[in-house]
């Protein structure tokens, strides 16, 4: 009895071992947090499928599902009709949750909030502004000591979603900054310093007194950061925050496109946050291999299900309910 017993746990094991998923992805910095979060979750729920995830920024993410070397990607920025066509793997966007990017700066003896616009910040990165006593920041902060130090800018070095967000924004509210330099996942920087990840931009902020960057509101709160208030399209200074970033993606929802490939930067109504974004994963719409397809698709109902509760915990905001509905409309036709 006990012989067959061990036989038929062997082969149980057996069975779950033929059946276990190991399903690989990569991208963007920006999700990471709530990505490992929910990652971890759903392995525990289900423990045969195990889901590993790589973040090396949404150039490398898009690069590599594009390239079909791994079984999804991510992005805070959207693949252009270039890379879409050119793409040997046709995926799919499904939005996730939504966030913002925040201006951080290092300044001895400011401990402040700052105010920064739009037009400053694209200055800054432009070189037209240099010191943090300039009068145009010096104006929109009354009562605050600036001094007269150098400003050292810091950008990300690799391809970024958090990038392509931060300049999509000062691209709308800058006509010097979209004819210069233009929005991307990688421009070529007129001033400044590069580091690889939201990582590496928040460790040289840390690190480098007057120094300025921006970062996901994770990375700042996580890192205990200082960062700044932005200029609205309604000409109202915001701090970054979940309703910050749910207010600015009210309209998007009410006009969301079938692909969901949508920019919500410097969107109207007087409380939205102007440097939210959605974030996506990119899944390919017909798996080669089905099992991970389809393992792929319950996640994907378990994140719309279970994980958009969770988003707020860590400064995400969840998707509106109606981009929800679309995209379990859309998941249902991956295979």
């Amino acid at each position: 009895m006990n012989v067959k017993l061990i036989a038929a746990g062997v082969l149980a094991l057996a069975t779950i071992g033929a059946s276990a998923q190991n399903i690989n992805g990569a991208g963007a910095t920006f999700p990471y947090p709530i990505y490992s979060k929910w990652f971890s979750e759903y392995s525990k729920a289900h423990p045969e499928v195990k889901i590993n995830y790589q973040s090396i920024g949404s150039g490398g993410g898009i690069r590599q599902v594009s390239e079909g070397t791994v079984d999804f990607g991510a992005t805070d920025g959207p693949m252009n009709d270039e890379q879409i066509k050119s793409a040997k793997v046709k995926t799919m966007h499904i939005p996730t949750v939504l966030g913002a990017v925040v201006p951080i700066y290092n300044i001895p003896g400011v401990n402040k909030e700052l105010n920064f616009s739009g037009d400053v910040i694209a200055d800054i990165y432009l070189g037209k502004i240099t010191t943090w006593n300039d009068p145009r920041i010096v104006k929109e902060n009354p009562g605050v000591n600036l001094p007269a130090n150098a400003i050292l800018p810091v950008y990300r070095s690799d391809g970024s979603g958090t990038t392509y967000i931060f300049t999509d924004y000062l691209s709308k509210v800058s006509p010097d900054w979209a004819s210069k330099v233009g929005k991307n996942t990688s421009v070529k920087w007129p001033t400044g310093i590069g580091q690889k990840g939201s990582e590496g931009i928040a460790g040289m902020v840390r690190q480098s007194p007057n120094s300025f960057g921006y970062v996901e509101l994770i990375y700042a709160a996580q890192n205990k950061m200082s960062y700044g208030s932005v200029k609205n399209a309604a000409g109202q200074f915001v701090r970054a925050s979940t309703d910050g970033v749910t207010a600015a993606a009210a309209a998007a929802a009410k006009t969301m496109p079938a692909d969901f490939r949508v920019s919500i930067t410097n969107a109207p109504g007087a409380t939205s946050y102007p440097i939210s974004s959605f974030t996506w994963l990119l899944i390919p719409t017909h798996s080669a291999d089905a099992a991970k397809g389809k393992a792929l698709v319950d996640f994907l109902g378990w994140m719309l299900d279970h994980g958009q509760s969770e988003a707020n915990t860590l400064t995400y905001a969840p998707l509106p309910k109606p981009v929800q509905d679309m995209v379990r409309k859309s998941i249902a036709q991956i295979k």
